[in-house]
């Protein structure tokens, strides 16, 4: 995916060029998909192996790979975040537009009314597709849909509103406006609101019952960024990790940052093992989802008033009603050849409804409850050894328990011939050791250049309420019938939206920054987190948690611009034909721009070493002063004892104006035998605390 093409050809034609130059006269028959051709070039066409083969291997080509699909990865979480209602906020805000590629949006949520909003801002070239009944706003201002196949699935609505209710929920923790006593069934309650509720929303809908492809990833990143939007927000990723110029949403983010737009993106969702983050190019931020301090407890009660406390988001209530209980793997569904070893785990079919109808059921798994619900249960209590950090919303009254509880329960059941059970609504508690990083958030380190830190940052994504679909359920299961304005969910996607709004919010107050500057104002400011909880460490939370207010005059930045990152390019092993392809311009790979990656003037630091060697390695930084204008910096090392030696040089910065650059040194020098070394750089001048982690660590997995 290139540069656009040069000398005034068309893109089209030069696309149908190329396939006849592979495909002689049997060319007609391989029509082009999708074309993207106002900020990059690039096509989608249906490829044999083969052909895709030949045709990677032509000249001008930058890469060819398969139209995979991507998977999508509130009232409490701004206060949390000390990011209060009343924050100072610039006038310039309501001119940040914020493209959020996603499921779409609905539109009529209260979260988006337009209410004392001025007109477009006059930068914004953007459409909206008014297909069934959609309509735009002063705060959805553009709204676009992509399917490149032309597919649709029964459920998909063929315009840019949101069956899902994802993208609706992202777009409202970004940029929704208030909107007072927002709930779910009582859950949650309080003003639902965005972190910039001043800004614009452009909506990208990437995403469909299927997934989301490549091509319209690819063709969304190319309207956004010739649309006009600031910061592109994607809660959205694979399951496997990829080479940056055979990744959809890598490629999108450098030809964004290229232009000046800062991509933000969820880390996945695939933790809590190490390099399992899929969304980690050095242009984009990637972000980790970490707790608030809100938890939802759902209790059961057995018939021998034994309470146990599970995790959930349980709206229903069972009137304190007791039912019978039963454990699944004494409903096995027979008839369907089903036996004890999968029902009780409440695998999908796998439950006889003649035995678990009117009946609370054990599961020895946690699942989405769907079996259960579809059997015609009456509730469900699940037992699992997974993390209990997070809750889920069931389609039926349901708590998750942990094995030691939930093996009280099944001794419970099978103590007495009538066992009984109830599930009560959850209840709200106050979890004290927030925040920390969720156990389901995806871990460094980078699985590409480990020497690159990776997730970025960490902010709220665990039961995080906002706006939803109207046309989805609370549960996302079909048969459950609550459909409701908001709902309480949890994941990176939800983390994501929180930094995209934090990044508009410093844009507002800094219009002309780079996206590497907003990046690392927002990366050099973040609260530290602490490794005893997460023991990944930064590479569970990158720099820390989000902190918008400090990132407003974060006093110093580690700036980039495009040729740092095409050195650190070249220093990897991409070619000069190859990187004029992705460019369009005369970049070179030489000697002198075969940079290496500790010298990526990044706000962060990454040595990955063997605990067999004697590290030694030179991290070289600039940083730009935009606190004070006569300012003194001092470099304080934070750094655990032992034979790791870390130093700075010089270790005073003196600056005597405003957007002056000064450069250092960092060294690391010494072994270790420890699997992981968490360190901090933080230059101080009395008013700025300009923070950076160093993480020296010994084995990627």
């Amino acid at each position: 995916m290139g540069n656009q093409p040069k000398g005034g050809s068309s893109t089209s034609s030069l696309h149908n060029s190329m396939l006849q130059d592979v495909f002689g006269s049997d060319f007609v028959t391989k029509s082009v998909l999708c074309s993207y051709k106002r900020s990059f070039d690039g096509f989608v066409v249906e490829l044999t192996e083969e052909e895709a083969r030949k045709m990677a291997g032509m000249s001008g080509v930058v890469s060819v790979f398969p139209n995979e699909k991507r998977n999508l990865h509130t009232t409490r979480s701004w206060d949390f975040m000390g990011f209060s209602e009343r924050v100072e906020r610039a006038t310039s805000e309501s001119d940040v537009i914020i493209g959020v590629l996603d499921t779409g949006i609905w539109p009529e949520s209260e979260s988006f009314n337009d209410k004392g909003l001025g007109p477009t801002p006059s930068k914004w070239k953007g459409i909206c597709q008014t297909e069934n009944n959609f309509t735009c706003n002063n705060k959805i201002i553009g709204a676009q849909y992509y399917r490149s196949d032309g597919l649709f699935g029964s459920d998909d609505i063929i315009s840019p509103r949101d069956s899902n209710g994802h993208g609706t929920h992202t777009a409202s923790t970004a940029a929704g406006g208030l909107v007072n006593r927002a709930n779910l069934f009582g859950l949650g309650l309080g003003t639902a609101r965005g972190g910039v509720p001043s800004a614009r929303i452009a909506v990208y809908k990437i995403c469909w019952s299927d997934g989301c492809s490549d091509a319209d990833i690819l063709a969304a990143f190319d309207d956004a960024i010739a649309d006009g939007v600031d910061i592109i927000s994607l809660s959205v990723g694979s399951r496997i990790p990829g080479d940056y110029f055979n990744d959809s949403i890598a490629i999108g983010a450098f030809h964004a940052m290229r232009n000046g737009v800062l991509t933000v993106n969820s880390a996945g969702n695939e933790g809590p093992n190490r390099a399992t983050i899929t969304n980690f190019s050095p242009w984009s931020l990637s972000v980790a989802a970490s707790t608030i301090d809100r938890k939802f407890f759902t209790k059961v009660k057995l018939g021998n008033n034994m309470i146990y406390e599970g995790v959930s988001v349980n709206a229903f209530d069972l009137n304190n009603e007791m039912y019978p209980i039963i454990h699944g793997g004494n409903a096995p569904n027979s008839t369907g050849n089903f036996t004890w070893a999968s029902s009780r785990f409440c695998l999908q079919n796998s439950l006889d409804p003649n035995l678990v109808k009117g009946k609370i059921v054990l599961c020895d798994i946690l699942s989405t409850g769907r079996a259960p619900f579809l059997a015609g249960a009456v509730g469900a209590v699940m037992q699992d050894q997974v993390a209990t950090d997070f809750a889920i919303s069931f389609p039926l009254p349901a708590s998750y328990l942990d094995l030691v509880d939930g093996s009280k329960i099944f001794i419970y059941l099978n103590s007495t011939s009538n066992p009984t059970a109830t599930i009560f609504k959850s209840n709200e508690g106050n979890d004290t050791m927030a925040p920390y990083v969720a156990s389901f958030s995806s871990r460094g380190p980078n699985p590409i250049t480990p020497d690159i830190l990776k997730p970025d940052l960490s902010a709220p994504g665990v039961d995080i309420l906002a706006a939803w679909s109207l046309v989805s359920p609370v549960s996302e299961i079909k048969g459950d019938n609550r459909f409701v304005p908001f709902n309480i969910i949890s994941g990176t996607s939800m983390s994501c939206p929180h930094v995209s709004a934090a990044a508009a919010y410093v844009k507002s107050f800094h219009p002309t920054w780079s996206p590497a500057a907003i990046k690392s104002s927002l990366m050099t400011t973040a609260s530290p987190m602490s490794s005893g909880i997460n023991l990944d460490a930064e590479f569970a939370f990158g720099s820390g948690h989000v902190n918008p207010i400090k990132a407003v005059n974060p006093g110093l930045i580690y700036d980039s611009e495009e040729v740092d990152y095409i050195k650190i390019l070249c220093g990897q092993g991409y070619g000069t034909r190859f990187l004029r392809l992705v460019t369009g311009d005369n970049t070179t790979c030489s000697e002198a721009t075969n940079g290496t990656v500790w010298d990526l003037n990044y706000p962060s630091f990454a040595l990955f070493t063997s605990a067999s060697e004697t590290a030694t390695r030179v991290f070289n930084r600039t940083v730009t002063n935009v606190g004070s204008a006569m300012s003194i910096y001092r470099a304080n090392v934070t750094a655990p004892t032992g034979n790791l030696k870390i130093r700075v040089n010089p270790s005073v910065l003196s600056f005597t104006s405003l957007g002056q650059k000064l450069s250092f040194a960092l060294i690391i020098e010494g072994t270790t035998d420890i699997s992981i070394v968490s360190a901090s750089l933080e230059w101080d001048d009395g008013v700025h605390k300009v923070r950076s982690p160093i993480i020296v660590f010994v084995s990627i997995s």
